[in-house]
Formats: C-alpha cells, structure tokens, sequence
C-alpha cells in the first residue's frame, strides 16, 4: 500500500510504500533486524517521522515474551495477526510492538527523530511521548491506521546484536539489534556492542 508523507516539514511530497502484512508474518528475529532504518509515522494533526535504530524480538519459549504463557486480556493484540501494535505499560511508560508471529513481537527501542518529533526518543517510553503513541493505539493495525512502519529505502551499513536491556533471561540470546554507531540508540553505557 503507498502512503504519501510530506518530508522536511512540508518542502515536497514524497511517496513511500507501507511495509505489508507479509513483512510482520515471518521469522520475528529476522524482523527485527529488518526494521532497522524503516520509519514510523504517525499522521494525527501534523505528521511525525522517525527512524527505527535499535528493537528487540521476543520470541515463542522466551520467558520474556508477555505471550510465554498463553493469551491474556493484557497481551491480546499479541495474537490479533501480524503487523498488529501491541502497546503495554510499565513504570508508567508506554512501549509499543509490532507482532509479528502469533504471540511473537518486536520492542521497538529507540527511534532517531527525522520530522515534527520534539524531545527524546532513545528508549521505549520516550519514543512512544515523543510520537504521541498510547495504550488507546494498542490492537490498531500499522497497515491501515494513523501509524504506519514505512520503507523509505534507506538501508544501515552496519547492524549489531546484543543481550537485551533489563532482560535477566536468556541473557545468552543476542535479541536486541542497533544501527551501528547511531547516537539514538538507548542506554548509552550499555551500548558497547551497538558502537
């Protein structure tokens, strides 16, 4: 599906092709890497664009997974169909997913602002204030709603995997992945591995 966005505050309209449900409805480790470089724009009053730069993937088996054991009310949208946003809460920040597998998803971590995005965006709860993404945005889908994950053909030269942030299981997976040297990407002293 082709979305138009205006770029750099309205200079000109550019066309940029929304990513399709099969982009989501595949390996969710490979997804997540995937997303690396692709932007999330949000369209509610003035548009708002940012670049994806560091996600994690939670996968079946992973203890971390909100989906490990089973359907709940709370991870619902986890089971909704791939390229769902599953957005929860915690310590009073929102953290928005895009599922990819059936109880399978994708933490979008941080974000490098590209336009209309005020403040901080290196983490989960900043970038979800930063975009103006809430708990009332979980279930919507990013095929055919105000946000969207679209490929605007930028590819990152360098992708590096480490342990997830504030994970303390399967800290022998490397499911976290940033764009090499990207000042955006979050927790700083602990991004040795994303420098």
């Amino acid at each position: 599906m082709e979305k138009k966005m205006s770029t750099n505050s309205g200079e000109k309209i550019q066309r940029y092709i929304a990513l399709p449900e099969s982009f989501y409805d595949r390996d969710t480790v490979l997804v997540a890497q995937e997303l690396l470089g692709k932007l999330i724009v949000t369209r509610r009053g003035e548009n708002r664009a940012a670049r994806i730069v560091e996600t994690e993937a939670y996968v079946t088996g992973d203890p971390a997974n909100h989906a490990f054991k089973g359907q709940t009310k709370r991870n619902q949208s986890m089971f909704k169909g791939s390229g769902t946003l599953y957005v929860y809460a915690v310590h009073g920040q929102n953290c928005m997913n895009a599922v990819t597998r059936r109880g399978e998803a994708v933490l979008i971590r941080a974000v490098e602002p590209v336009e209309n995005v005020g403040g901080r965006a290196s983490g989960p709860g900043l970038l979800c204030r930063a975009l103006g993404i809430t708990r009332r945005d979980d279930g919507k889908s990013v095929l055919d709603s105000e946000i969207s994950i679209i490929d605007d053909g930028y590819r990152p030269v360098s992708i590096v995997s480490s342990p997830r942030i504030g994970v303390t299981g399967w800290k022998d997976h490397r499911l976290r992945f940033c764009i090499k040297d990207n000042p955006f990407v979050s927790k700083k002293k602990r991004q040795q591995s994303c420098s």
